[in-house]
């Protein structure tokens, strides 16, 4: 055998021996992949289109440890394409055109196809991206890309048109206990050789600090029998070699957005329970609660209105409370704020009167401002006849205005109907007295002049 044959499998030995539980463990065939059936399991497309051979370019998009790299390994193991990876946080332009010139060589030559899997993707820049688009376009690669971020967001539009985007999901604490099972019985690649014992509530305490997490699950395994006392590994030793729980929540991605649409849609639904769940979710991740206070007030305003005049109160002193002293005391005017928010009547009535405003604003004529409206702080203005006719409701018996404050074109136009919940059942009836007294026959006057 060649002296460079002997080194490269001396090399791989050593890399095996000495990499850690989850890189050892990675399974791989199909038929080792646990979690993911809706993908993988018997009959599903994508496992179709590996065992047969017929791949297209892809997207891997799902959380850490949820078997992205596995998969892409797996079909190159079973597939007869070579299989060319690279590193989307080291790889430049010409690695990629490098990579796609010999695929290039590869088909001509020997009719083989080559499978260029980028471990996250998403970090590749529109030049990286675009040096790809071609050889995907004409077939001479296939691309496997790997990404915790939404495709959508990160992959250009070319590019994401020309792969199919595959969803993986968290894997679920049945398929995380049975990775760690096997990984405690294996002689080969996991632990199985070792005089050591494992508590079942150790074993669960992992299963429940992996949050889906394979690599972080076994990787914490494999710490917590290094550093087992008499061969036991309990819960106690867990707790340590974890440290945290894991997590995949994410300060700008999908999570993010997920996480805060969760709270807001807790307080319109009035669960102040999951209110504080998803808050605490948000801060514990390290959130920036300014963030969270802007939502609160948006929520304040647009789930809560005049139902509730205090909701705003409440949520921008809750607001200015996390601005003057900060985390980890801040936290509780959030909590304070989003539970009086879910707790509070419900009302969009204000929400809608302003979409219905903005509409006319963005689909109708814009006309001049009329005369009886307009300011007059000069004498030319005034002898143009701005604010000529202008009545002060103040010098109104009632205090009510009768005059027309709207355009011409919109007069007439309701925008603001309030609902028969809390503070605005009486807002309701204040409003509808309104309209009742400037509808008055013959009170309106100072706009049916400028009528066009």
């Amino acid at each position: 055998m060649p002296m460079e044959s002997l080194f490269s499998a001396r090399e791989r030995e050593l890399q095996q021996r000495f990499a850690p539980l989850a890189e050892r463990m990675r399974p791989r065939t199909l038929d080792e992949i646990v979690g993911q059936t809706h993908l993988l399991g018997p009959g599903a497309l994508l496992r179709g289109m590996i065992e047969e051979d017929r791949l297209v370019s892809l997207i891997l998009w799902g959380p850490p440890g949820c078997g992205k790299t596995t998969i892409a390994r797996v079909i190159a193991e079973q597939t007869r394409a070579a299989f060319v990876p690279l590193s989307a946080v080291t790889a430049t332009v010409a690695d990629v055109r490098r990579a796609v010139h010999e695929a290039r060589e590869r088909l001509g030559q020997l009719g083989q196809r080559t499978i260029v899997f980028i471990d996250e993707i998403h970090r590749f820049n529109r030049a990286q991206q675009d040096a790809l688009l071609p050889a995907v376009e004409d077939g001479t690669i296939v691309l496997i890309g790997a990404t915790t971020e939404n495709p959508s967001f990160e992959v250009n539009a070319p590019l994401l048109s020309r792969c199919r985007v595959v969803v993986l999901e968290p894997l679920s604490d049945e398929a995380i206990r049975s990775l760690l099972e096997r990984a405690l019985t294996d002689t080969e690649r996991g632990l199985g050789g070792l005089a050591v014992e494992v508590e079942p509530e150790a074993l669960e305490a992992i299963v429940n600090l992996a949050n889906g997490d394979a690599r972080m699950a076994l990787n914490t395994l494999e710490l917590a029998v290094t550093g087992a006392r008499r061969g036991r590994v309990t819960v106690d030793i867990v707790r340590q070699a974890a440290m945290r729980r894991a997590t995949v929540y994410d300060r700008v991605g999908d999570v993010h957005y997920d996480t805060i649409s969760a709270l807001h849609k807790a307080i319109r639904g009035s669960d102040p329970d999951a209110a504080l769940y998803w808050l605490a979710r948000m801060l514990e991740n390290g959130e920036d609660p300014l963030f969270i206070a802007r939502r609160l007030v948006r929520a304040a305003s647009e789930d809560i209105g005049l139902a509730d005049p205090h909701a705003l109160v409440v949520a921008v002193a809750a607001q200015q409370a996390v601005h003057v002293v900060g985390l980890p005391e801040g936290a509780l005017a959030l909590a304070q704020a989003a539970v009086y928010l879910a707790l509070a009547p419900k009302s969009n009535a204000l929400y809608r009167a302003y979409e219905a405003a903005r509409r006319d604003v963005a689909e109708t004529r814009n006309d001049p401002v009329p005369l009886h409206l307009r300011n007059a702080p000069t004498a030319l203005l005034r002898q143009l006849g701005w604010g000529a006719g202008y009545r002060y409701p103040h010098d109104e018996p009632d205090g009510i205005g009768r005059q027309e404050y709207l355009p011409p074109r919109l007069r007439g136009r309701r925008y603001y109907e309030p609902t028969e919940r809390g503070w605005e059942a009486r807002v309701r009836e204040r409003l509808a007295a309104i309209r009742a007294r400037r509808n008055e026959p013959g009170e309106r006057s100072g706009a049916d002049e400028e009528r066009p």
